[in-house]
């Protein structure tokens, strides 16, 4: 694999230096007629000039295409056909213009290109440009650019200093500029003053309607790399039937049976066996494509790069370990596992050189050990660093649904026996078949409804969306798994105990039959207590498989990516509500699109790893069938899984049932800032609900969101209407919540809890052993090895867990923004230092919480402390830091 990336990235060098070649004759021709313009403008060297400042980031001489492209670039300019830009007054309009556009002014040429070489590594470069000033040209509202040179850059802003009657006006760009060839007309830029679409300036609103446009396209063709075209799809690029009926998924989207999100289109060519699929990328030189300005580029990708080749290694380290005599051929004990993290997977010497010589630093950092006799290691996961029995505890067990990786699941217990929602027609009966009998002596004295009442019992379900996938799950596959029921109790010092775990099954003879189930009760000594151990690993089987798919992959990355598309199609970057969202759609498109290729798609490592295997997708459509955008609201999540009550007096509106609960109690705090921060936003520029309603470009993307972005869902009546001031500051911090806090809870804290992968294994291969059976004596004789053999163990994803709870160097965190100029507007400005100043104050109150004793729940007996709300993190693998967006 490691051989077809450098063939591929080899391949895709010379390719492109064929393609530059090829072009370069076109560029020659209009730089010539370029030349001509340039000259002409000699004769204007006395006229008044003002000076900006251009920062950008050329491509770096290590990539061979890019330098080739250097020396042609300078022959360009030698011509005259640099990077050329023309200011557009926002005040002052063209008198030959039909269209009443804002007057254009004479073409500047950025200076010192040739004399500044690009950067060994992509890094900023800093250009200085004059623009020739006239007196009646106003305020300068934007500017075109044209890049006459072969090979992109990325332009972060233009500054200008001193603007008669205005100051400093500040361009931020943050946009990839091809060469002028790529595009039908120039690519234009706005300033950062902040316009309601009817208080744009007429000079500008032609073209802020215009690049709005040009950003929708026309929905037919492929797309390729420099386009920035922002359009739908259905996921139908996940399974791939030109390689044969086993590798046909169902379609996602389009359907009541499979409701989905939508995806960015990419106009790739359909499938040759099935009209209705995407074809797959067979290449390894071609990326998919997301419009250009959503990739992901820099030290971002190297470190990408760099976990991917860690990735391949680690996956291939346990099944080639035993020919180096290094692991077993299965992992016998606890103790195995812990080989993983105290040792190494040695290779030959020659092809570590081989490897070095290929992978420059930051690379080799994070591939190989420092004394370079190893390659690769897991790190210690936290939770075995202090304390390695701990996570075998009931106590442990219990927290984790609080604190762990997947702490939005647990529910209050409102009806005993639990029942089910599914339909008795198709499922039969799929009530609970625990008793009170099986629990009444570990309710502390209460009466089961005694302690409902009392608001002390709790059930972690990992049933109704399991069952519908159960018999093909166990019957199509090497896997044997349950759908599980686990009832909890509230004890006294707000920790929570497991009372019952049930194990259910569809009837051998058909589903209409309901389940058979068998109830495991906690135990400490003999064959019991290994039971009970197996049991709560099939809940963490199942919540695993939530986790990844549910939690995770559809209620953040999923659901987010519609959002960002009809953002860029609707909302002009002049817009304000564009400018509060976008910094929380960074990197999503492109990372969702990295998934859809080697993650989530056919045969993907999540098919491979998880328990419900195939059926993987097809269940997180079954789950969105449930999703509702205003439950999004952690305050209304708490209420509705009954974990918490609506009450005028607490802090946040709600009090919680269980007091000691890190995710909610520190989740309430980061949502009431992110609450507060959008008030003062939205409020700022719509001072009443008539505003909102009449902001054409508001309507607009609301209404696309509902009705291309969700459209499986777009006749749910709980959609917000989006009439009032209300609905705008409820809709945004929806949106920021799940792109920051909520996706940060449930990923930057699988590695620390999922690392050691018995505390929380992906998919079992045998079902619990009955008594008399050979499975069952081994149990009884050796517990570890017969734990062991029932999880189902695949390096791979432990070495996915790793990479995804990663933070990069230049993650840019909740509270945070990439320039300090994104607006023109004080009023905003102060507003955001003070959210900045609230989460300091919020992540100090986190770490008093962790210190204090009382609060169990927030270290137990791991001593994990719970900061995966941390707002602050440091690179690398911290388990702590809120990112801006779902950038990983």
């Amino acid at each position: 694999m490691i051989g077809k990336i450098i063939l591929g990235d080899a391949l895709k060098i010379t390719g492109n230096v064929l393609r530059t070649t090829g072009d370069v004759a076109g560029s020659i021709v209009n730089a010539g007629g370029n030349f001509i313009d340039r000259a002409s403008d000699i004769g204007q060297l006395g006229k008044k000039k003002i000076k900006g400042k251009v920062i950008l980031i050329r491509s770096n001489v290590l990539n061979i295409t890019e330098f080739h492209s250097s020396i042609l670039d300078g022959f360009t300019e030698l011509l005259g056909s640099g990077i050329v830009m023309q200011l557009v007054s926002a005040t002052e309009i063209d008198s030959h213009s039909n269209e009443r556009q804002g007057k254009v002014g004479r073409r500047a040429y950025l200076e010192k290109w040739l004399t500044s070489f690009p950067p060994i590594f992509a890094e900023e470069s800093v250009f200085e440009i004059n623009f020739e000033w006239e007196d009646d040209f106003g305020y300068p509202g934007a500017f075109y650019i044209r890049n006459g040179h072969t090979s992109e850059f990325f332009l972060k802003s233009l500054t200008l200093e001193d603007v008669p009657n205005y100051g400093k006006v500040h361009f931020d760009c943050n946009s990839w500029v091809y060469p002028q060839r790529r595009y039908n007309k120039d690519r234009i830029f706005f300033a950062n003053k902040t316009y309601l679409p009817n208080e744009t300036p007429k000079a500008l609103r032609k073209y802020r309607e215009e690049e709005l446009l040009n950003l929708r396209g026309d929905g037919k063709g492929e797309h390729q790399e420099w386009d920035r075209i922002y359009d739908y799809d259905v996921y139908n690029d996940i399974a791939d039937p030109d390689a044969g009926h086993q590798f046909v998924r169902p379609i996602l989207g389009g359907s009541t049976s499979y409701p989905y999100p939508r995806r960015g289109r990419t106009g790739r060519p359909r499938s040759r066996r099935d009209v209705n699929y995407e074809e797959r990328l067979k290449s390894v030189i071609k990326s998919i494509y997301v419009p250009r300005d959503e990739s992901i580029f820099g030290k971002k990708i190297s470190e990408i790069f760099a976990y991917q080749l860690k990735s391949i290694a680690q996956s291939l380290q346990h099944k080639f370990g035993v020919l180096f005599n290094r692991y077993p051929k299965e992992f016998g004990s606890f103790k195995d596992v812990l080989k993983l993290y105290n040792g190494g997977f040695p290779l030959p010497t020659h092809f570590l050189s081989t490897l070095g010589s290929f992978v420059k630093e930051p690379f080799l950092k994070e591939l190989l050990r420092t004394d370079g006799e190893q390659l690769l290691k897991f790190p210690l996961p936290q939770l075995i660093q202090d304390n390695y029995s701990g996570w075998k505890t009931d106590e442990e067990f219990a927290r984790e649904m609080l604190a762990g990786a997947n702490p939005a699941v647990i529910c209050g217990l409102q009806e005993f026996p639990p029942s089910s929602k599914l339909d008795p027609n198709i499922y039969g009966d799929q009530k609970s078949k625990i008793t009170e009998e099986h629990i009444m002596n570990n309710l502390d004295g209460f009466t089961v409804n005694e302690a409902m009442k009392q608001n002390k019992l709790y059930i972690l379900d990992h049933h109704d969306y399991v069952i519908p996938f159960l018999r093909r799950i166990n019957t199509t596959s090497s896997t044997k798994i349950y759908a599980t029921r686990t009832i909890l109790f509230l004890k006294k010092d707000g920790t929570l105990k497991p009372l019952a775990i049930e194990l259910s099954l569809p009837h051998p003879q058909h589903n209409k039959y309901g389940v058979i189930s068998r109830v495991l009760l906690p135990a400490t000594k003999g064959v019991a207590a290994s039971l009970w151990q197996l049991a709560k690993a099939y809940v963490a089987i199942n919540d695993n498989g939530h986790h990844q798919l549910i939690s995770h992959w559809l209620n953040t990355h999923a659901v987010i990516e519609p959002f960002v598309i009809a953002t860029s199609r609707q909302l002009s970057v002049l817009h304000p509500i564009h400018k509060l969202l976008i910094p929380h759609f960074k990197d999503t498109m492109k990372i969702n699109a990295i998934a859809r290729q080697s993650l989530i798609n056919v045969d993907g490592i999540i098919e491979r790893t998880h328990y419900p295997t195939k059926y993987s997708m097809e269940m997180s459509s079954f789950a969105y069938k449930n999703w509702v955008f205003p439950e999004q609201a952690l305050p209304t999540d708490l209420i509705k899984r009954g974990v918490a009550i609506e009450d005028a007096n607490s802090p946040h509106g709600l009090k919680l049932l269980i007091e000691d609960y890190p995710y909610a109690s520190d989740g309430l705090e980061i949502w009431s800032a992110i609450k507060t921060w959008v008030v003062d936003y939205c409020s700022f520029y719509y001072k009443d609900d008539k505003m909102v309603s009449n902001d054409s470009e508001l309507q607009s993307w609301w209404k696309e969101l509902r009705e291309k972005g969700h459209e499986d869902k777009k006749n749910e009546h709980w959609w917000p209407k989006m009439q009032s001031l209300q609905d705008l500051i409820d809709s945004c911090t929806i949106i920021i919540w799940i792109s920051s806090a909520l996706h940060a809870s449930v990923n930057f804290g699988q590695y620390h809890y999922g690392g050691f992968f018995p505390n929380r294994p992906l998919t079992s291969t045998r079902f619990l052993p009955e008594e008399g059976s050979i499975e069952y004596e081994e149990l009884r004789s050796d517990p570890e090895k017969a734990f062991m053999k029932t999880i189902q163990v695949d390096l791979s994803s432990v070495a996915l867990t790793e990479i995804s709870s990663r933070h990069s160097s230049d993650e840019v965190y909740l509270g945070e923004r990439n320039s300090k100029e994104w607006t023109l507007d004080e009023q905003p400005l102060q507003s955001f230092e003070k959210f900045k100043k609230k989460l300091v104050e919020i992540e100090n109150m986190f770490m008093k919480r962790n210190q204090d004793p009382k609060l169990k729940n927030r270290v137990g007996p791991v001593n994990l402390p719970y900061t995966l709300m941390f707002p602050t993190s440091t690179e690398g693998l911290t388990g702590r830091g809120i990112p801006n967006s779902i950038s990983m």
